[in-house]
Order: C-alpha cells, then sequence, then structure tokens
C-alpha cells in the first residue's frame, strides 16, 4: 500500500498501520466487531496491566478488569442518550480505575494509595450524555450542582462542555500553561461529580 492516509469504514489507514476514528471505537463495542475489539485491546491494555501491578494486581487481574470495563461501556452504549464529554481513552481508564478500587474494597485491601502514572493522571470520572438531555431528570441534578460551583470553575466547564481546547481554555481563563489548565479543568469536574453522587436524588434516579 502507497504510504498516505484513506478513510474506510471509520479507520484512518497511515500506510499500512490502522487508526481508529475514536467515535467509531463506541460504535465498533456496540457492535461486537472483533478489529475494533482487537484494536482497543492492543493499544490501551498495556497502561491497564501497568495500573493493576502497581497497585496490588496481576496480569490476570488487569486482563479481567479490562474484560469488565469494556462489557460495561458495552452495556453503556446501548442506551441511545449514551455520550462521553472525554476521549474514549480518558472514559476507559476511568472506568477500570472504578472497577480496581471497587474490587480491592472486596478484598479488603485497606489503606492503599493508588499508584498512578502517565494518562492514568487524567482518568476523569466521566458523565454520560443523559446529564445534557434538557428532558432528564439528570441534567435537573447536574444544573442543581453545577450552579453550587464557583465562578471560575463553571467558565471553565463551560469551555470544556463546548470542546474548547486546552490551549483556548488557558487563553480564555488567563491560566499560565494548558498544564495548569487541564490540572483546573480536573479539580472543578471532580467537585461537580462529586456533589452528583452525594445527592440523595443520584440514588433515586440511578434506580
Amino acid at each position: 500500500m502507497k504510504q498516505g492516509y484513506l478513510f474506510q469504514k471509520s479507520v484512518l489507514i497511515v500506510g499500512t498501520v490502522m487508526h481508529y476514528i475514536e467515535e467509531s471505537l463506541l460504535e465498533g463495542i456496540r457492535l461486537h466487531d472483533s478489529d475494533t475489539l482487537e484494536y482497543i485491546y492492543k493499544k490501551f491494555f498495556p497502561s491497564v496491566k501497568a495500573f493493576v501491578n502497581n497497585n496490588s494486581g496481576n496480569d490476570d487481574d488487569a486482563r479481567d478488569v479490562f474484560q469488565e470495563a469494556i462489557v460495561a461501556i458495552y452495556r453503556k452504549v446501548g442506551d441511545e442518550s449514551f455520550a462521553i464529554t472525554c476521549s474514549f481513552k480518558t472514559y476507559v481508564y476511568a472506568v477500570v480505575k472504578n472497577l480496581w478500587l471497587k474490587e480491592l474494597e472486596k478484598r479488603k485491601t485497606s489503606g492503599v494509595k493508588l499508584q498512578v502514572e502517565g494518562d492514568f493522571e487524567i482518568a476523569e470520572e466521566p458523565l454520560d450524555g443523559s446529564f445534557f438531555d434538557p428532558k432528564s431528570e439528570r441534567f435537573k441534578l447536574y444544573q442543581k450542582h453545577f450552579l453550587t460551583l464557583s465562578e471560575d470553575c463553571q467558565k471553565v466547564l463551560r469551555l470544556f462542555f463546548a470542546k474548547q481546547s486546552l490551549q483556548e481554555i488557558s487563553q480564555t481563563m488567563g491560566f499560565g500553561s494548558e498544564k495548569y489548565a487541564k490540572k483546573r479543568k480536573f479539580q472543578c469536574k471532580e467537585i461537580l461529580v462529586k456533589r452528583i453522587k452525594n445527592d440523595p436524588e443520584f440514588n433515586k434516579i440511578k434506580q
């Protein structure tokens, strides 16, 4: 194959190497597409394995939690209102991180502080698309707690949800660097998610 770029079935082919367009990965999971699942495994499992091994687990644990994460995502994508507000990579790592924490709790591995590095440092708790559907109860809950955030956090998250780049957020907010913009966005989103999850109404809506 000649060197070049070709879009084919939501796959970007650079030379002879396939790179899946991010939006197609969720669809591939939904359809049980074997090529997509193989790509996801090769692309993301090495980081998952390193994370689990660094946090009281082994290779078998890593394979189990990674498979569990993909199954969890598969169940989510069956809902038409489902959407993610971060990259697929960040979403996968957030799901893995949460599942592994639950597993450590089951094993009563107390007092363990997760050792994270690389991509796992920015693995945020995601908000699914139902939080942004004005007709949903989740949207009302989201609005309720969003308005309790500081003006600074509200502005940062509005820019983030509007798909502004970290560079654009940094410039608009007058931050010193993209790194700080990423840190501030992460902090604000974590505060919002925590407040939503701690609201008694959250569990009622989940049921």
